[in-house]
């Protein structure tokens, strides 16, 4: 099957990781439909490529991603020359239920639109420098969408600051409230991002896929309708072949060898 030809992102596959990188760095990678849908199209082509083990979100040039591109808003960017897939908010639940761990990539500002696809990528590491905020309601909007992302990361208090003042914070200041699994030096970046996918390499597909989907299955609901629902997940996770290979390796002191079934 010919590879897609996208215009604003860039996609490339290798040692079982999908690298996806916005392609927009005169724009410092601003997010409007057309990338939108090409980042749809891209994670569904990941999810269903075995070969690929875990997704990296990542911006060209000197930025994440520095919001909404108000120009594509305003109908000055022609229509998708793929499919149409979805809007933003359908990239954020594609991105927040995807069956294989995506890492945000945090090489320079992560704001507005940007930043929500920071919270609702499984893991993020940021480097230092980089801001991390939502200015909309410097320019009389307000970050609706991304809200359903950020409460989860941010406390209710932290996060009503960023959005009514148009906060910009430091990554440090990202991870304690959430938002970053790491902040580390730019020169350490592709080596914190290594060691995430590498780890997940490690680990059965099969077993990172059902522990995902449970996750995501489990995320809103109450105590009482979530440990009934992940009882039934453990008993699928169980009758796997990995599951019993797991198990045996460990008691023959042995590394596993996941078959993925």
């Amino acid at each position: 099957m010919t590879a897609p030809a996208y215009t604003l992102i860039q996609a490339a596959s290798a040692g079982g990781v999908l690298r996806l990188t916005l392609n927009n760095p005169w724009r410092k990678n601003a997010i409007g439909p057309v990338m939108v849908n090409e980042l749809l199209h891209a994670l569904e082509a990941g999810m269903a490529d075995d070969a690929v083990r875990s997704v990296v979100l990542t911006g060209a040039g000197d930025a994440f991603c520095a919001g909404g591109d108000f120009a594509q808003m305003a109908g000055a960017e022609g229509a998708p020359a793929l499919e149409p897939k979805g809007d933003y908010a359908d990239l954020l639940l594609a991105l927040a239920n995807a069956t294989k761990p995506v890492v945000a990539r945090v090489n320079g500002h992560a704001l507005g639109g940007g930043l929500g696809l920071v919270a609702a990528s499984h893991f993020a590491i940021g480097a230092r420098g980089a801001k991390l905020g939502t200015p909309e309601i410097n320019v009389g909007l307000f970050p609706m969408m991304i809200m359903a992302v950020l409460q989860r990361h941010v406390s209710r208090r932290r996060l009503l600051e960023m959005m009514f003042f148009g906060e910009r914070i430091d990554a440090d200041e990202a991870v304690q409230c959430g938002l970053l699994n790491k902040a580390v030096e730019p020169d350490a970046l592709d080596a914190a991002v290594d060691a995430v996918t590498s780890a997940i390499a490690a680990k059965s597909p099969i077993t990172v896929r059902l522990g995902l989907e449970a996750f995501a299955a489990q995320d809103d609901l109450d105590l009482e309708s979530a440990l009934p629902l992940l009882r039934e997940r453990l008993a699928g996770c169980l009758a796997t072949d990995d599951a019993r290979e797991g198990v045996m390796a460990f008691l023959e002191k042995r590394r596993p060898r996941w078959s993925g079934k």
